[in-house]
Parts: C-alpha cells; sequence; structure tokens
C-alpha cells in the first residue's frame, strides 16, 4: 500500500525525501520530539495508530516503542501550512527520549539574555 497521493502531493520533501515531524503529547501540548518521515513513514503512522518514522542512522523505520516499550498512540496528525512539517499528537507511554527522558528538550535549556 502507499501513501494516498492526495497527501503524498501536498508534501515538501528535503533532498532525502524526509519531512520533519514534530511530536507532542496530545491533551497537554508538550513537545516531545522531533523525528524524520518519508511518504511509507506516514502512511504506516496513519493506518495503524502507531508513530513509525524513518532512522537517519540506521537507515530503516522504527516503530516507537517496539524495543523500549516508550510507545507513542497517534491521536491527531496535521500538515503545516506549507506541507513541510508533519505534527503528531501522541498519547506518550512513558519516555520519549532515548536518554529515558520525558522529553528530548529536558536536558540542554539554553539561557535566554535578557536585555
Amino acid at each position: 500500500m502507499n501513501l494516498d497521493p492526495k497527501i503524498a502531493g501536498r508534501l515538501k520533501r528535503n533532498p532525502e525525501g524526509l519531512v520533519p515531524a514534530v511530536v507532542q503529547q496530545h491533551d497537554t501540548g508538550e513537545v516531545l520530539m522531533l523525528a524524520w518521515m518519508d511518504d511509507e513513514a506516514l502512511h504506516r503512522t496513519l493506518t495503524t495508530g502507531r508513530a513509525t518514522y524513518w532512522s537517519r542512522s540506521r537507515g530503516e523505520y522504527w516503530v516507537k516503542g517496539d524495543t523500549s516499550g516508550h510507545v507513542q498512540h497517534v491521536r491527531h496528525v496535521a500538515l503545516d501550512c506549507d506541507g513541510d512539517t508533519i505534527l503528531l499528537k501522541v498519547d506518550q507511554v512513558g519516555a520519549a527520549c532515548h536518554t529515558g527522558d520525558r522529553t528530548c528538550f529536558d536536558a540542554d535549556v539554553l539561557e535566554i539574555a535578557h536585555p
């Protein structure tokens, strides 16, 4: 099976054929992570309800939680106005980050210089 052509036609991919996916906790809006999807990963996500991504480092698909148990149950998927970013709203079970942190944005908060 393939991604619906109406959806595929709206996607603006990078030169590697990927689109960034911003992942949020569906009920709190907490930003959990950023991952990459191609047409097949998006198709699998939409048809299974489980967040599926393309691993740039491993060169393979991965379903969030298959090895860690930290599953993402997809509740909502949207494209931004330009079609170059996907927003996934999920119900995150356990940590979203591979480091074990709740989000990928917990560990390295940068200081802002205030005028």
